[in-house]
């Protein structure tokens, strides 16, 4: 455990605490921490996930942005339900990205678990994606990649971000129970 990971590890309790609040503070902490954890998984020779940070820094904008400016009104978005092919579809894509990112990292880099990691990766976009647009079921889609992660944290030695993972899993399950509660009903 470095000093490094201690600070991204303790922005990213605030800023999941932050989004099961829908506080919009969570972005730009978010995004200081994606940062700061693409260099941590840089280190590790993680690089899928060092690659899914970078694409979270961009994220992270675009949920600010969604949550701030989006909507009606520009009020921002309020937390609504995806329908069942809409569900189908982004797995569907998070499956094909996982397959094709693991190909990549197996043939092109000395990545420490190539398929497991980019299986990681491909998933948690669309988790991040459903996340900035205020969709309930990232939460679920969180919850398990949450728990495969501290396994992965376990295996690579990064015992504080295995931690930080299983409270992040805590707080998806905090967060799913709460933004069911603010569903907007369909129309």
């Amino acid at each position: 455990m470095s000093g490094l990971e201690l600070f991204a590890a303790t922005l990213g309790v605030i800023a999941v605490w932050l989004t099961v609040k829908q506080n919009p503070w969570c972005w730009p902490i978010g995004l200081v921490m994606v940062l700061v954890y693409s260099w941590i998984f840089y280190e590790v020779k993680l690089y899928s996930d060092m690659l899914l940070q970078m694409v979270y820094a961009a994220l992270q904008i675009y949920g600010w942005w969604q949550w701030t400016r989006a909507g009606n009104a520009g009020s921002g978005r309020e937390v609504s339900r995806l329908q069942g092919q809409s569900v189908a579809t982004g797995l569907a894509i998070g499956a094909i990205g996982s397959l094709l990112l693991g190909a990549a990292m197996t043939h092109w880099t000395d990545a420490a678990q190539p398929w497991l990691d980019a299986a990681l990766t491909g998933f948690s976009l669309v988790a991040q994606l459903w996340m900035a647009q205020k969709r309930v079921q990232c939460w679920p889609l969180w919850i398990v990649l949450d728990c495969i992660f501290v396994g992965l944290f376990l295996y690579k030695g990064l015992y504080l971000t295995a931690a930080l993972y299983g409270l992040f899993t805590l707080l998806a399950i905090q967060g799913w129970r709460t933004w069911r509660s603010d569903l907007v009903p369909a129309p």
